[in-house]
Parts: C-alpha cells; structure tokens; sequence
C-alpha cells in the first residue's frame, strides 16, 4: 500500500537529520512512518483527522 506512494520529510521533523523524523505521504489520506524504519508500520489518517491534528498544533 505505501511502497508506490511519494514521501517526503515532515516539516516538523525540521527537515535536517534529526534522529527522531517522520516522513508523511498524502494522497487521498495522509500516511505517516519513521523515516529510520521506512518498511515498517504506517499510522493512517483520514484527511479530516489529518487537518485536525495539524490544527491542533
């Protein structure tokens, strides 16, 4: 599912190399890993959940 989307690094990741990045991937949804761990899981946001949390920071 994640493999053939694009990813970039998370802007609040402060786009350097930071031990602790994630890198977000938004298409229909949002889709969100661990940079360090690129195979691994994914956190799956809808797009009005992603728009809140982004809100609520």
């Amino acid at each position: 599912m994640s493999a053939e989307r694009a990813w970039r690094k998370s802007s609040y990741s402060n786009g350097g190399t930071a031990q602790s990045c994630v890198e977000v991937s938004l298409a229909q949804d949002a889709l969100v890993r661990d940079t360090k761990n690129a195979s691994g899981d994914v956190l799956a946001f809808s797009t009005p959940a992603w728009r809140a949390l982004l809100k609520s920071l």
